[in-house]
């Protein structure tokens, strides 16, 4: 067997080498949910992904002779590191065949990049590349098919990871929640009825109303949830306040298949107070769809849009984002949403319900999850050491 050698990515040629090799390892994969070539490719466009317009990085691709093994990127987030006042690198796109040697060289390559660049005392991920990118975390639990814009990886990669001598140990594990909304009148109605009481008397209190966005003005509806989004996620761990470019091209992707009845706006006292936003699983679309680097990606689309259209089969939806302002917290904001919200999807085309990314240390959205017996089901680790 060839030695393993990791070298960075110089060319075109290599960088659609690193683009393309998740092919490679989930080629037998029947969970990995395929994404659209197009976007896959945009992630690593250091042209044209936003994120990059502040990361400091580069891609690496570990070889055995002429054959790729395995990718890596390390690299640097300045946002990051002024916001929580830290000295934190990252490694991301971490994909790797179930070798040790290889997980071990790309690992240590990446953690020589931070520390050598720039001087960072810590080494943190996988994350490709920013909280806002949404390929955050190692799934760790249960294999199965993910759900839109949520990782996926083999199940040897914990212990590539663990067992590569770098101490690399958690640092927080995230939490996806599953429900089917049909079960929920049913199982829970004393419980939804209490719920229902007690949020009637809030809104009345606090003169909290709801409405559903309105299709026709979806950029400015956006903007209301971008207010939303950087007061009530600002402290949340690991956040960063994305840039404007950063949203504008996160909702330029997600609108095409946003849907107004899975979202809803709160206010009190005619005050924009918070948001509930929901996406039909469009991965259900791209499994059907199979995109694939060899297949002309209009080929792909025309298949994406026989099942998201004419023959639909998407019944998962993703909770996406919820968030209250921090100064309507405690009202009942939240639980008046949830309701609504599960109300909505009760009788939707999408009763499934994914919930996540919920941080295992956010304790009240936890317990009011569990308290319609949303069940974890997915746990995602973000990992990191000291250098």
């Amino acid at each position: 067997m060839a030695a393993v050698t990791v070298r960075k990515v110089e060319s075109a040629s290599e960088l659609k080498t690193f683009v393309e090799f998740p092919w490679t390892i989930y080629k037998d994969d029947p969970n990995w949910v395929p994404p659209l070539v197009s976007q896959w490719r945009t992630l690593f466009d250091k042209e044209k992904n936003p994120s990059w317009e502040y990361l400091q990085g580069d891609y690496f691709i570990a070889w055995q002779g002429s054959q790729p093994v395995g990718t890596v990127a390390g690299f640097i987030n300045p946002r990051h590191n002024q916001t929580w006042d830290e000295n934190v690198g990252w490694f991301g796109a971490f994909e790797c065949i179930n070798d040790q040697e290889v997980a071990n060289a790309l690992l240590n390559t990446a953690a020589d990049y931070v520390r050598t660049r720039a001087n960072s005392s810590i080494l943190r991920g996988p994350a490709t590349f920013t909280c806002n990118d949404q390929q955050w975390g190692l799934l760790i639990d249960n294999f199965s098919e993910p759900v839109l814009l949520m990782p996926y990886n083999r199940p040897y990669y914990q212990q590539l990871i663990e067992n590569s001598g770098m101490g690399l140990n958690k640092v927080m594990d995230l939490f996806s929640f599953f429900c089917d909304a049909r079960r929920i009148p049913i199982d829970h109605a004393e419980v939804l009825g209490r719920y229902k009481r007690v949020t009637q008397r809030s809104m009345e209190r606090h003169q909290i109303t709801l409405r559903k966005p309105v299709a026709s003005k979806l950029k400015q509806e956006l903007a209301l949830l971008r207010d939303v989004y950087e007061q009530a996620w600002e402290r949340n761990w690991g956040n960063v306040p994305p840039t404007d470019h950063e949203m504008d091209h996160l909702f330029t992707d997600l609108k095409d298949y946003f849907d107004p009845e899975l979202a809803v706006f709160a206010y009190v006292k005619g005050e924009l107070a918070g948001f509930f936003f929901s996406l039909p699983d469009m991965n259900e679309v791209l499994k059907r769809a199979d995109p694939n680097p060899s297949t002309p990606e209009l080929i792909t689309l025309l298949r994406a849009l026989w099942h998201w259209k004419i023959r639909p089969v998407m019944t998962r939806q993703r909770c996406l984002l919820l968030g209250v302002k921090p100064q309507y917290r405690g009202l009942g904001v939240d639980v008046a949403m949830f309701l609504n919200y599960f109300d909505q999807s009760t009788n939707s085309s999408y009763p499934l319900i994914d919930a996540g990314w919920v941080l295992e240390t956010n304790e009240a959205l936890i317990k009011l999850l569990t308290g319609v017996s949303a069940q974890v089901y997915k746990k995602y680790r973000i990992y990191q050491t000291a250098l």
